[in-house]
Order: structure tokens, then C-alpha cells, then sequence
């Protein structure tokens, strides 16, 4: 059986709290248990302050056969940060912009470079997604046409969701806006957004602007308002003096969206993503479905690090969510 694991950003004690927490004990030099895997699922990374610690205690736990692990995208971003871009000489994938670098720049002050080097191509190793058969995990959004493409253009395996180490061609095609794999791995890994209304936006969690916003890809479309199939993080807001904020409680997502969303099965297997920043003033995790969790809980703002204990069940129980506090 499982226990699942959502995303760190180097908060290794909190991870060693949760992982005892499990009755995982560390023997040999790395965490297991005898008759339980551990499955991360990605954000190792960045913004923390014991990340390389971290990482001391996720990979060898994952090279021991003790867990499973899926890339997130601060291991997407990372490895496109330090790869050149074969298309512009001096610059690399993931440019190195100011907002770039206050991202990864934790990681950058706390893993020395040799370690870091070490530790990137580890993360080429990683699986965008997992189809463990009762069980899928991915970091942000699962979607079979998504993944199916991804497969037929770059010869991607179904279960593990990689074929072999991530190389430096198929990061160019996953991480240029002009790359053909550049929109279905952001989907995987960084969820399905939608356009917001002209003149309407929101400010993120480090206060950048975004006139798009994350949306519920999970479930069906039909009826829904920005303000209930929106992730945004915050109120939307209008540069004119129109209601913008009041309207988008009531504005209904445009018909296009609804055309092409693909809510996930009631009948199928449970699939557990990250990412999302759920609110973080609460210890209680809740389920978004009976068979779709997302277990990251803000750890890296004050949260809780959130595992879901797995027995084989279809319907998921929220009295299994398993938290540790920093």
C-alpha cells in the first residue's frame, strides 16, 4: 500500500515528522517501512530552508526502492534553468529573469553546485505521471488526451510516464511556448488555465499580476462561474471602475471552456496531484472528490506537509489525510 505524499519545498523536518508520523523509521540510512511505499508527488524545491536536506532524504529513499516519486514543475523549472537554450547562445530554457532567479534562488544559496549537478540529473529520472493501475498520481492535472500526446510525440511509456532520462531535446520541446510538447507538460504539471475577462486579473501569492487563472480541470463545466471553477488565490480584481470582483461571482465561464474540459470519471481509479497551494490556516485537509485529493497544503507558507494514507480503496476518506507543521 501507499502514502502519499505532497509537496515539500525543503521543509525537511516537517517531511521526517510526517514520515514517523507513517511509522517509517530510518535504518540503512534512508526512511522505509516495512510493508508500506511512499509516493511523492514533485516540489522538492525552492523556497524552503532545509532543501538540500530535503533531498537527502527523498532520493535515496526513491533509489532504494522505498518510494516513488513524479516530477513537479520547480523540477521542470529547475532543470530548464541550468540547461542552455540550443536556439540562443548565452541563454538557457528557463531564462534567468529577476522573478526567475527570487524563485529558484533558495535552492541556488543551499545546495552547493556540485550537489545541485548531481541532484539534476536525478530529476531527469522522474516520471511525469504514475499509473499504478487502482492508483494515478501526477502533479497537477491528469489528462489521458494530454499524456497520450505527450506519449506519441515523444515515445513516453502510460504507467510511468517516461522512457528514460529527460534529455536536453526533449526539455526544449517541454519548456519553449513554441515547443510541441510546451502545452501538455504545462498542463500536467502546472494545471489548465483559462483566460479571465478583459480588464480583470489577480495578483498571485508573490504579488505578480495574472490575467489567467488556474481552473477546477477535475470537474464537469456545466453551469459553473469563474468564481467556482477559478483556483485564483484571491479576489478577482477590474482596472476599470466596473464591479469586477462582485461580477466575478456570477460571470459565466465562456461556452468554449466548457466544449473542451475534461472533468475527471466519477468510475475512475483515485488520482492524487499537488500544487495548488490549499489553504494553509487549516489542519483538516479536505477531499476535491470522492476520487481526487490534492495534498499540498501551503507547508511553504505557513501549512501543513499533508500525506493521504492508501489502502486500496476507490472512494477516497478524508479521515486519512495524515499533516506534520514545520
Amino acid at each position: 500500500m501507499y502514502d502519499l505524499i505532497g509537496d515539500i519545498h525543503g521543509h525537511a523536518g516537517a517531511l521526517t515528522a510526517l514520515l514517523r508520523k507513517l511509522g517509517y523509521t530510518r535504518t540503512g540510512g534512508l526512511y522505509r517501512h516495512p510493508d508500506r511505499k511512499a509516493v511523492f508527488l514533485g516540489d522538492f524545491i525552492d523556497r524552503g530552508p532545509e532543501i538540500r536536506e530535503t533531498l537527502a532524504l527523498v532520493r535515496p529513499m526513491v533509489e532504494a526502492g522505498a518510494a516513488l516519486a513524479v516530477m513537479g514543475n520547480h523540477e521542470l523549472n529547475a532543470l530548464a534553468y541550468h540547461t542552455p537554450d540550443p536556439g540562443a547562445p548565452g541563454a538557457f530554457l528557463r531564462r534567468h529573469t529577476h522573478e526567475n532567479e527570487l524563485t529558484h534562488g533558495e535552492t541556488l544559496r543551499q545546495v552547493p553546485a556540485g550537489d545541485l549537478r548531481s541532484h539534476l540529473d536525478w530529476f531527469r529520472t522522474l516520471p511525469l505521471w504514475l499509473d499504478l493501475g487502482d492508483l494515478r498520481v501526477v502533479h497537477a492535472c491528469w489528462d489521458e488526451t494530454e499524456m497520450a500526446g505527450i506519449a506519441g510525440i515523444a515515445g513516453i511509456s502510460g504507467i510511468a510516464g517516461i522512457a528514460g532520462p529527460v534529455d536536453d531535446a526533449f526539455l526544449a520541446r517541454a519548456t519553449l511556448r513554441d515547443g510541441d510538447l510546451f502545452e501538455p507538460v504545462e498542463i500536467l504539471l502546472k494545471g489548465k488555465e483559462i483566460p479571465l475577462p478583459a480588464t480583470w486579473y489577480f495578483l498571485d501569492k508573490e504579488g505578480r499580476r495574472r490575467d489567467q487563472t488556474r481552473v477546477r480541470w477535475y470537474e464537469p463545466p456545466e453551469g459553473a462561474t469563474y468564481a467556482t471553477y477559478a483556483w485564483a488565490p484571491g479576489p478577482i480584481l477590474s482596472d476599470v471602475p466596473a464591479p469586477g470582483a462582485l461580477a466575478s461571482t456570477t460571470e459565466p465561464i465562456p461556452e468554449a471552456v466548457v466544449h473542451g474540459a475534461v472533468p475527471y470519471p466519477d468510475d475512475a481509479p483515485p488520482v492524487f496531484v499537488g500544487h495548488y497551494w490549499l489553504p494553509g490556516d487549516r489542519e483538516d485537509p479536505t477531499l476535491l472528490r470522492s476520487n481526487v485529493a490534492c495534498l499540498d497544503w501551503s507547508v511553504a507558507r505557513g501549512g501543513v506537509l499533508c500525506a493521504y494514507r492508501w489502502d486500496g480503496e476507490r472512494a477516497l476518506d478524508a479521515g486519512r489525510f495524515v499533516t506534520a507543521k514545520p
